[in-house]
């Protein structure tokens, strides 16, 4: 293809109708092909709140490809770090061992939604465009990015299998993760979920809904013009408690969530737990066309069990109600398991312009992919369902 590549150091210079035509994920039958993170009012959002700029170490790089028409047919969202947070596929060993061996690690380039470990598209392209044959010109610009920025490297993370592939093909070392989905098999209710697991798991879930809302709780959700400024203020609260603990410095600011509720409202479900007519708990999912992704919780008060019923229970009964056909709950947690969460494979994509890193990180790599691959298959046998309901498992989407 004949394409000019660039760079955008703020999502104010592209237009959001440019970005969102590219933003559509067509070509990748595993993703979501409306995925509300790469869309331009997310990323627009993290930057004009202070939350992801160069003050706090993720200066936008965004690489955009022009036709000769000058019409933006692709896109990367990407951005130069000086540190390793904030992304969820961690590499400071390896920026660690390059620095005691006489090497600069950052700036990266890194190639991800700020502060959001979901999978989703990376190479966002038209879908009116040989899609084919711009994969691999955009996973080598960003190469050529380094190369003229003078990055050690490139990390591309939460990919689709389509993305990971032509990384892949690009010569980028692959990396493999672990995470817990949920996915609707097209239940009519929860408890219709409920009959699909053994006696004794379905006895816990029960137990837990009833004990998480023993202490007179309301559970609300919440979505569009339902959610006001005054929820905001509750919710930021909550995040800033949780966020203090967790992190130490939580990422993202109050005008943020401002941002989104004003852009992309239709696009969020809040569900906040209130106790004697305040609100004490919540937690931010958004809705993209089949999948719903739960973010963040927070909370000010402890209640047994009230984490599970707003971070998990409530968006499954959403996704079943909206007919979403999954429920991607975030990073880590075993504990998924035990409630009808099944082990999925996430990957990303690396390059490393030093070759003598390249090859101490290739082999750590391969390792690593060989355990992931083992401790999911693992995991996979830990299911709660009936023995009748487990044939057709499999731990990669």
């Amino acid at each position: 293809m004949d394409v000019t590549l660039s760079l955008a150091t703020s999502l104010s210079e592209v237009p959001r109708a440019a970005w969102d035509a590219c933003a559509t994920d067509g070509d990748d039958g595993d993703a979501d092909r409306d995925n509300p993170f790469v869309r331009h009012a997310f990323l627009h959002a993290l930057e004009e709140s202070g939350s992801a700029t160069a003050e706090t170490g993720w200066a936008s790089a965004h690489m955009l490809a022009h036709d000769r028409q000058g019409r933006l047919v692709g896109a990367v969202p990407a951005y130069l770090k000086s540190h390793s947070r904030g992304e969820y596929v961690f590499d400071q060993g390896w920026a660690e061992a390059y620095a005691r061996a006489g090497g600069r690690y950052y700036p990266k380039l890194q190639v991800s939604v700020p502060f959001t470990p979901a999978t989703g598209p990376r190479l966002l392209m038209r879908a009116d465009i040989d899609r084919a044959a711009l994969r691999p010109l955009l996973a080598a610009g960003l190469k050529s990015v380094a190369e003229k920025l003078n990055t050690s490297s490139v990390h591309a993370t939460f990919l689709t299998k389509r993305d990971s592939e032509t990384f892949s093909e690009a010569r980028y070392l692959e990396r493999f993760d672990q995470q817990f989905h949920w996915f609707n098999e097209s239940y009519a209710n929860f408890d219709d979920f409920l009959n699909e697991l053994a006696s004794r798991k379905r006895k816990a879930i029960k137990r837990e809904r009833r004990d998480a809302l023993a202490a007179d709780l309301v559970i609300e959700r919440l979505t569009g013009n339902a959610i006001t400024e005054a929820h905001w203020d509750a919710f930021y609260e909550f995040y800033m408690d949780t966020g203090s603990r967790k992190w130490g410095k939580p990422y993202l600011t109050r005008e943020f969530y401002s941002m989104i509720g004003t852009s992309m409202a239709d696009r969020i479900l809040l569900v906040m737990a209130k106790r004697g007519g305040r609100y004490i708990a919540g937690a931010i999912n958004f809705i993209g066309a089949k999948t719903l992704y739960g973010r963040h919780w927070g909370a000010i008060e402890n209640h047994p069990f009230l984490h599970f019923e707003i971070c998990y229970y409530q968006a499954m009964d959403f996704a079943i109600e909206r007919g979403l056909s999954c429920v991607e709950a975030g990073a880590q947690g075993e504990h998924k398991l035990a409630r009808g969460y099944r082990p999925v494979m996430t990957r990303s994509a690396h390059y490393l312009a030093d070759p003598a890193l390249r090859r101490a990180v290739d082999q750590y790599l391969e390792e690593e992919r060989a355990y992931v691959e083992r401790v999911g298959t693992i995991l996979a046998e830990q299911l709660p369902f009936r023995r009748n309901a487990q044939s057709d498992l499999d731990i990669d989407d």
